[in-house]
């Protein structure tokens, strides 16, 4: 089992100096990556999420990245549909070149159709966006010239060039637990799902495995911990880790930085 981290990027114990020193601690932990989220505008009543302080992602991995040396990057998850492909796959590319080829792209539909609507993106064809999306990403980052007939989203690509090329592929992971999402993600590098009971992990595990059987392809989990009881956290990983979970984001749920800081550090002795 492989074990993530989420950065403190929401709500209002984030800030640069705290997001800094979160992801020097996980490097020094031996955690294998730290992760962020995406809201980009939401309505003020919203039920969840429970902030709308929500750092931007790819500029969070960036700064994490510029304080560390090996821990990989990764969102969980960008929401594709609500953005234009090509200025992502740019900012992607850049990344993945600026760290040295540490990043996981987690993707995923979306649900805020509120969000969708302040982008000026379509919610209901989110689905057809999101493999467009993503299949005209991997075409300008690996074809130099690139050509790409579009049919949903609005883009004429004919003979041209996005440069830096990624120095290594890109890995992308997708979330959800819908038919749907479970067939999109047999289709590339992973599976990233979010808050499934360790009773429900084998039954998603042994779907996916029956479409990727393949060991490059990872099965990764998103999980909160509240840090009451070290004891459940412990036996909580051990049944994922035997449902055949390859890796788990711990998301910790405390709410000012000295306390996600503690409850890392105990993340990292239960693992």
């Amino acid at each position: 089992m492989r074990y993530g981290v989420h950065l403190p990027h929401i709500g209002r114990k984030a800030g640069p100096a705290l997001i800094r020193e979160a992801a020097v601690q996980a490097e020094r932990l031996g955690f294998e990556d730290v992760w962020v989220s995406e809201h980009i505008i939401v309505p003020r009543d919203a039920a969840y999420p429970p902030s709308p302080l929500f750092y931007e992602p790819v500029l969070t991995l960036t700064w994490a990245a510029a304080a560390t040396e090996r821990v990989r990057l990764g969102t969980s998850v960008l929401v594709l549909p609500m953005r234009h492909p090509l200025p992502l796959a740019k900012e992607l590319a850049t990344l993945q070149n600026l760290s040295g080829g540490r990043l996981i792209l987690g993707a995923g539909v979306g649900w805020m159709e509120a969000e969708f609507a302040a982008l000026g993106a379509r919610f209901h064809e989110r689905g057809k966006r999101m493999d467009e999306g993503l299949a005209l990403m991997r075409a300008v980052w690996t074809e130099d010239p690139v050509s790409f007939p579009t049919a949903v989203i609005e883009a004429r690509v004919e003979d041209m060039r996005m440069q830096p090329l990624p120095v290594a592929p890109i890995p992308v992971w997708i979330g959800g637990a819908s038919d749907a999402a479970l067939a999109r993600a047999a289709r590339h590098d992973g599976w990233h799902g979010s808050r499934i009971t360790p009773e429900a992990a084998p039954g998603l595990a042994g779907r996916l495995r029956a479409l990727r059987p393949d060991p490059g392809f990872t099965l990764s989990l998103r999980v909160r911990w509240d840090g009451a009881d070290e004891g459940a956290m412990r036996a909580a990983f051990a049944a994922y880790a035997a449902a055949g979970i390859d890796h788990l984001l711990v998301e910790p749920q405390a709410r000012d930085g000295a306390g996600w800081l503690a409850a890392v550090e105990r993340i990292a002795l239960a693992r």
